[in-house]
């Protein structure tokens, strides 16, 4: 039997459980949707097995009692092969009114279908995105998100990870697989990104696309990673590197990476200033792994090490990823601030209570001081007469040793945080 990785989403999936009919786990191939759904389920039905799905879309057609038939809980794995399933199960959970009956795994978003039930009060959708530095036991955990949110600012700890071990986790990525066998990690990834873009940008809607050209835009997204860059700076790009593409096309293979959980673009958020700064709304780009953007680049760790610029985004991107991971855990969710004035912050961290806190991340040292000084413009921007004070402002980096800087600004380590 293979070894189970816990995850954080775990307790987040059990308590959705007690609560609601069905669980649908949603997340990148790869990501391990399949195996922890396993630790719920009591009977699996692989649809991407071909006997196994011709078997159940014959009961899609003809008998709901044969297609929902098993001990529950019931999981069906890559459930979108067989859209109808949706709307069974939501009949069924009207029916019995049970809790913890089914799981839903899918690494694409079904087509549309207007006449698909929304599944509100029914069906409770979760993402799962790849794992964080705390899961893959990369980081210490020795600064909790919780705990500073609960206003135990007094942080204290020192990362483990050096510059060259950050420029290795970030192009290794959160994948399992690459996780449990490091020494693999290139090979795995590569056929990962292979995979992407001859395979599942096909699958997922049934569109014939060029693999060449998604590899272009994949690397056109690498080289402009936690950047504002528009679509015309993406096509721009591309013609200059990899050739001609025009803006319909380019749009319908970001949509088809954003439906199979590839894309993951930090959206703005909207605080009530006291002044009257214009708010920019632009999303900022990323990957819901920076092994990706490394895989699309062929960069290695030692490329990053010789080129801190790039390493600078990536390290971005691996600390949008954990924080989102960490932030839904204590239900919330992860927004970057930019302003008419550029007054920016990487990341904001804003729970569903109202709390929030402002993060800017900086991959070494020598800009900790620049980026506290931004964090406390942002605080006095804020109309705390409108909305709650922040929580915490923080500075993470790469550097070892988290601590509070006499002006109030937590400076953590990525290598020691956790939810």
């Amino acid at each position: 039997m293979k070894q189970y990785l816990a995850r954080l989403i775990d307790k987040t999936l059990a308590r959705e459980m007690e609560a609601m009919g069905c669980v649908a786990i949603e997340g990148p191939k790869w990501c391990g949707k399949s195996t922890t759904g396993e630790q719920f389920a009591k009977t699996v039905i692989k649809l991407q097995d071909p006997i196994v799905f011709r078997q159940y879309s014959g009961f899609a057609a003809t008998s709901r009692e044969h297609l929902l038939a098993g001990e529950k809980p019931l999981m069906f794995d890559e459930w979108q092969k067989i859209p109808d399933i949706w709307d069974f199960i939501r009949l069924d959970i009207d029916e019995t009114s049970s809790v913890g009956q089914y799981i839903l795994t899918g690494s694409a978003k079904p087509q549309e279908d207007k006449s698909r039930h929304t599944g509100t009060g029914r069906i409770a959708k979760v993402t799962m995105r790849p794992m964080s530095l705390y899961e893959s036991m990369d980081s210490s955990g020795e600064v909790s998100l919780k705990d500073i949110f609960d206003g135990k600012d007094n942080v204290f700890g020192k990362s483990k990870l050096t510059l060259d071990d950050l420029a290795f986790v970030t192009v290794r990525g959160g994948w399992p697989e690459a996780v449990k066998r490091p020494e693999q990690a290139t090979t795995l990834n590569t056929n990962y990104f292979k995979s992407l873009t001859t395979e599942d940008i096909i699958d997922v809607d049934g569109i014939k696309r060029n693999p060449v050209r998604a590899q272009a835009i994949l690397r056109s997204y690498g080289r402009n990673i936690s950047t504002f860059a528009t679509n015309q700076t993406l096509l721009d790009d591309i013609k200059a590197n990899d050739g001609t593409i025009d803006k319909t096309t380019l749009a319908s293979y970001l949509s088809a990476l954003t439906k199979l959980f590839v894309i993951e673009d930090i959206l703005a958020w909207s605080p009530k200033l006291r002044s009257k700064s214009i708010i920019r709304s632009s999303a900022k780009r990323q990957f819901v792994d920076p092994s990706i953007a490394a895989t699309a680049l062929s960069a290695k760790p030692k490329d990053l090490i010789a080129d801190l610029e790039t390493f600078g985004f990536l390290f971005e991107s691996l600390c949008a990823r954990d924080l989102r991971v960490y932030a839904q855990n204590l239900d919330g969710e992860v927004y970057h601030y930019k302003d008419g004035d550029d007054l920016e912050a990487d990341a904001i961290v804003h729970l569903s209570d109202g709390r929030w806190g402002a993060i800017e991340i900086k991959v070494g040292g020598n800009q900790i001081d620049e980026a506290a000084a931004n964090l406390i413009k942002l605080r006095k921007k804020v109309d705390t007469n409108k909305m709650s004070e922040p929580s915490f402002l923080m500075v993470l980096t790469g550097t070892p040793h988290a601590y509070k800087r006499p002006d109030g600004v937590l400076v953590v380590p990525i290598g020691c945080l956790k939810n």
